[in-house]
């Protein structure tokens, strides 16, 4: 059953929020939004970070308080707002990005916790656990009650999320982002488990930025804009450029718009990797990457396109094999020994790895460079640092209003290009991107696209790590496609093959051979 079939167009509203509006302090996060959500529909959210999708999630959640005037309808009658519990009580649920489980209970635990039934005065685990039994064979779950969380996967626990809304007898499920981390057969599953609430009658709004989960999922899509509704358009009528066209408000048809040419002849080797195998995900990879080339490495996911990155940053132990930068072979142990050489690494995991978010964006941009300020060796010059974090927020398009902003304010893009702003402070030869779009909007995308073609045009290697295949086509002058920790050949440039999707695909999942 296909998660976006038709609903009746008479079909009635479950939630209206009418005449929605925001301010914190000066800036207007929400200005007058009107929106609605049928019984029984998938209905997305989209928007660049910052349009106001949160916001206006978290007033219908009663997190937030909305400014007067507006007011919010669940099957016709207004209730209250500004308050989660009764936000609960109306059928409201949201399960946000960040997911919010207790890791150490089990899962019958998480899906009462705060409604825990009881039998005179005491918490009930049998009533519990027996509670729980029954919503957990509805999703088709693999787990039982008494599970501990953090023994689940990321999807297993998105499904206990999933299971904790069903126990207030929800009518309205919000997911934000759900599959941002989830393999695609945790994805898969997740979208069988959305037909299911679908047929049930209960309504999701579904926020994401990949389209073509809108394109599986949606009936209708909502789309905001700089903190204003800018339109709804049925499954009907949907395509790429209307929805970008409304999220952005311009054409995006250059959208991976490449203008540095990389080498053909005469070509300069910044990488080269012979060899290398950590003993367990990694075997015998070998690849070169060339001055001003952006080189991707495609593949399923667990077929070790991280663990090779790690390996050649040193981040992880080099067990066999050669790495060598320049024509100059290295001994890399340590992170620290692949940045003094030139290499600078951009991981996948921004929020828990890569940045600093209760720190600013100019100690963000300048912390791998701090040494350079330092004046007789240990005074800090702090204008100085100023100065390159304003340089640097100028070079990158990072939308702040002032440097002294702690990073964990910003949009999701905003913070990519802080950290990618760090890296280039370094200098680098050559620079790794780990899934440099992952929870970026479809604007911020195109100007990440745009600053790793002017990092190619300048000389810079690059090595791409995405999932995202029409990503990979865009941006790359060649694809290597990596299947069970081994290199399984290549497309683009010097291969037979084109960069195509299906050329990717056949060599990650088997269906072709490497070529001896």
């Amino acid at each position: 059953m296909s998660a976006a079939a038709e609903l009746p167009r008479e079909t009635a509203p479950v939630l209206e929020m009418r005449n929605i509006s925001k301010t914190f302090g000066a800036v207007r996060a929400l200005s007058d939004v009107s929106f609605s959500v049928r019984a029984g529909e998938v209905h997305a959210l989209m928007g660049e970070n910052g349009a106001g999708k949160s916001t206006l999630m978290k007033v219908l959640s009663g997190a937030y308080v909305a400014d007067a005037g507006g007011e919010i309808l669940v099957d016709g009658r207004p209730i209250q707002a500004g308050d989660p519990i009764k936000a609960k009580a109306n059928g409201i649920s949201v399960i946000y990005q960040e997911l919010s489980l207790a890791p150490n209970l089990t899962v019958a635990q998480n899906m009462f916790l705060g409604a825990e039934p009881s039998r005179f005065g005491i918490v009930d685990r049998s009533a519990n656990v027996r509670l729980a039994k029954p919503i957990l064979e509805r999703l088709g779950v693999g787990f039982r009650p008494g599970t501990i969380v953090s023994t689940l996967s990321l999807g297993e626990r998105q499904m206990v999320e999933i299971a904790r809304a069903m126990t207030t007898n929800s009518r309205i499920i919000v997911m934000d982002e759900p599959t941002t981390s989830l393999t695609t057969r945790e994805t898969d599953r997740l979208f069988e488990v959305i037909a299911g609430l679908k047929a049930d009658g209960i309504a999701v709004i579904y926020i994401s930025h990949r389209m073509e989960e809108v394109y599986q999922l949606a009936d209708r899509v909502s789309v905001l804009r700089d903190s204003a509704f800018v339109g709804t358009l049925d499954r009907s009528e949907l395509s790429a450029s209307k929805l970008v066209s409304m999220m952005v408000g311009r054409d995006l048809s250059s959208f991976y718009k490449k203008e540095h040419r990389a080498p053909s002849s005469g070509r300069k080797i910044v990488l080269s990797v012979r060899d290398i195998g950590d003993g367990r995900r990694v075997h015998g990879c070998s690849l070169d990457v060339f001055a001003g080339e952006v080189l991707a490495i495609a593949g399923l996911v667990g077929s070790g396109r991280t663990e090779l990155a790690r390996l050649i940053f040193g981040a992880d132990a080099l067990k066999t094999g050669t790495v060598e930068l320049d024509g100059k072979k290295l001994s890399i142990r340590t992170p620290r020994d692949a940045m003094d050489a030139g290499i600078a690494y951009l991981t996948e995991d921004r929020k828990g790895l890569g940045l600093f978010l209760d720190m600013s964006i100019n100690e963000n941009i300048n912390i791998g460079v701090i040494g350079e300020d330092a004046k007789g060796g240990s005074v800090l010059d702090f204008r100085a640092a100023k100065k390159r974090a304003d340089q640097a927020v100028k070079d990158l398009s990072i939308r702040t209003s002032s440097t002294s902003i702690n990073v964990g304010a910003l949009s999701g893009g905003n913070q990519q290009k802080v950290l990618l702003a760090r890296l280039l402070e370094t200098k680098p030869r050559l620079i790794i991107l780990d899934e440099p779009t992952r929870g970026v909007d479809v604007g911020a995308k195109s100007e990440i696209y745009r600053i790793i073609d002017k990092l190619a045009e300048s000389g810079i290697a690059i090595l791409v790590i995405s999932s995202d295949l029409p990503e990979v086509i865009g941006i790359a002058d060649r694809v290597l496609v990596m299947r069970e920790g081994r290199i399984a050949g290549e497309v683009g440039a010097s291969a037979d093959k084109p960069i195509e999707q299906e050329a990717i695909m056949a060599l990650s999942t088997g269906g072709v051979e490497k070529p001896e």
